[in-house]
């Protein structure tokens, strides 16, 4: 996010006072200062860049400070409270297990964690049929990246080859990072993977008129030529289900592409689903909107609503590829993290998010390409499915990125009552939790285009 830094120095805003909103401070309020200074001291500065706000308390849809300012979310933290924050039967779950004076139980079995597992697996295609318990994502793409490497060796590949893609995300680990598709920041790690293979993205603007699949068997021929074995020296591709900072699907003969070459060679297909899955995209998991059969799905994020927890899940002659005790982790299955899994699922489904998602993304991206239309020389392209979205930014002059004038919108969106998703480039993305209520997304989407208006104009 380096280029652009928001003033911590508080700004004198209109106040703002909607059944959603609420500014009655100077933005932001002066008592966020101290508490940033102390964090400046103390934090890491990796930790810094994002809108200087204080969270004090977050309910549902909403983020408050503790000067009483009130925001509608439009970040959901980052694709995390996708069954709203402080969600009351997640929290109960929670209490529930406070109460019984479990919070911690390494790998010895639970009666919440049993439960969990089997109604996690439960929620998921019917191909799939084990599930791996951890922390974090980056935890769950290491873990595929190790699954699919054990079932290359079992059937006799040569290589541990894994394909990957150009500008995709999987984590801060290192195989995560080796994985992921930013060149600039696996410079820390000194040495490439030689059989972590990356093939272009299938943005649209680089596809034009090509058909997903030929952009695909293009890609593959270049790794051929490479000198990579395309029977023998891969056993898998991970997939981020879209490409998180700009929400980029991929199109669907492209995967289908995938799909088919996968099965000829015995290659695994695992599909990150960080940012897509539990009902964001509406459906319950973003790879879904392909028609595919994936192998491994990488869970987290929305997974337990806050809860560090994250999930490997696959088919049980691939999950059990490692031995008793060679794949675990000190917080796997922890049990208050496992409470707040059950009740999420159980939320998801009883408050029928996923049609809900589908639903009330008919009414977001309707407006946001209403908004394209009104701004065609600044915004080239709105992105996503279901109840996320990135709104792509261009320089009207030479048509090129503008990551500058996101910046902007974002503060101006903070000032007037509205949090977005800042990425630091060309591209602001918007994911509310999925149980905001229509007039709530309304206002937030009017507050957004607003600020669009005055962003530009600056």
């Amino acid at each position: 996010m380096a280029g652009y830094e928001f003033s911590r120095e508080p700004q004198r805003v209109e106040f703002v006072e909607t059944k959603h909103r609420r500014i009655q401070t100077m933005i932001p309020s002066p008592e966020t200062e101290q508490v940033l200074a102390d964090l400046d001291k103390f934090e890491s500065r990796s930790m810094l860049g994002q809108l200087p706000i204080i969270w004090d308390k977050a309910i549902d849809y909403n983020i408050f400070d503790p000067s009483g300012n009130k925001w509608i979310d439009f970040t959901s933290t980052i694709f995390v409270t996708n069954v709203g924050h402080a969600n009351k039967n997640v929290i109960k779950a929670l209490r529930d297990i406070l109460d019984q004076n479990l919070l911690h139980s390494y790998a010895y079995a639970t009666k919440i964690r049993a439960n969990y597992i089997k109604e996690l697996v439960k929620s998921t295609p019917e191909n799939f049929e084990k599930a791996f318990l951890l922390s974090a994502g980056t935890e769950a793409t290491e873990a595929a990246l190790k699954l699919m490497r054990m079932n290359g060796q079992k059937i006799g590949k040569k290589k541990g080859g894994i394909v990957c893609f150009e500008g995709n995300w999987h984590g801060r680990t290192l195989g995560a990072q080796m994985m992921g598709g930013n060149e600039s920041q696996k410079g820390w790690i000194g040495y490439r993977d030689p059989n972590i293979y990356h093939i272009p993205f299938p943005y649209p603007w680089l596809l034009k008129d090509q058909l997903g699949e030929e952009f695909f068997q293009d890609s593959i021929e270049a790794l051929e030529k490479q000198g990579v074995d395309l029977d023998t020296d891969i056993c898998g591709f991970m997939i981020e289900t879209f490409q998180g900072w700009g929400a980029v699907f991929y199109p669907k003969d492209y995967i289908r592409a995938i799909e088919k070459f996968a099965r000829k060679r015995g290659i695994l297909l695992s599909f990150d689903e960080m940012q897509s899955g539990f009902a964001r995209t509406g459906k319950m998991f973003g790879y879904e909107h392909y028609g595919v059969t994936a192998d491994l799905l990488c869970l987290g994020k929305g997974i337990s609503n806050g809860m560090p927890l994250s999930a490997v899940v696959g088919k049980s002659e691939v999950m059990d590829l490692p031995g008793v005790g060679e794949m675990s982790s000190t917080h796997s299955s922890n049990p208050v993290a496992c409470a707040a899994g059950l009740a999420t699922l159980q939320e998801i489904n009883t408050k029928n998010l996923v049609a809900e998602s589908e639903r009330k993304g008919v009414i977001f991206h309707k407006y946001l390409n209403q908004l394209k239309e009104k701004f065609p020389d600044r915004i080239s392209y709105i992105l996503g499915k279901g109840m996320v979205a990135a709104v792509v930014f261009k320089d009207p002059e030479t048509g090129g990125a503008d990551s500058l004038v996101c910046s902007r919108i974002s503060e101006i969106c903070m000032q007037k009552g509205l949090l977005v998703v800042h990425t630091g480039r060309e591209s602001i993305k918007l994911a509310p939790p999925l149980t905001i209520p229509d007039d709530a997304l309304i206002e937030g989407l009017d507050v957004f285009s607003d600020s669009v208006s005055m962003a530009i104009q600056m």
